[in-house]
């Protein structure tokens, strides 16, 4: 039976595999893109993966901080994707020095609408991974409405039927 470090692991390198394809499917030209005024554009959306990742490796590391400090994304969508990758491989780093009584460890966050509470570190990564999907699905309409070719994500899609 795996441990629940183990079960986060294995679900969270499929899914970052496929969150890596859906944020290499944005047209350099198509950064900028925003379905509506008011929405983040691809480069301020496709960050929020880099944010959520930074929170996993703090979380597991210990050094997780309350309340966050935000940086702003970078100004090109090639500094996103390589922050991406830099936070991909610190979640791998963290994962390999965590143990399962580390995934039960309290931190701070949020645990209702404004209302900050004590979460396991199991519950902060598995909340960071599910909405890293949620936005993974949001920069998958995004691609769509630019008329690019939309990864396969969960079955196949135009772009990569199967």
């Amino acid at each position: 039976m795996m441990s629940a470090l183990e079960q986060f692991e294995t679900v969270w390198t499929r899914e970052n595999a496929t969150t890596r394809r859906v944020l290499h499917a944005i047209p350099a030209d198509q950064a900028e893109f925003r379905p509506v005024e008011g929405l983040k554009n691809a480069r301020e959306l496709s960050f929020v993966f880099v944010l959520g990742q930074g929170g996993m490796a703090a979380a597991l590391n210990d050094t997780w901080e309350w309340p966050p400090n935000f940086p702003k994304a970078p100004a090109s969508l090639a500094e996103v994707q390589r922050a991406f990758d830099a936070s991909t491989k610190a979640v791998k780093e963290a994962i390999a020095k965590a143990s399962d009584k580390r995934m039960d460890a309290k931190v701070m966050f949020f645990v209702g609408p404004k209302t900050p509470g004590e979460l396991s570190v199991a519950q902060i990564c598995w909340f960071m991974l599910h909405d890293s999907i949620h936005h993974r699905g949001q920069l998958s309409t995004y691609l769509r409405l630019m008329g690019a070719p939309v990864p396969s994500i969960y079955g196949p899609s135009a772009a990569e039927p199967w």
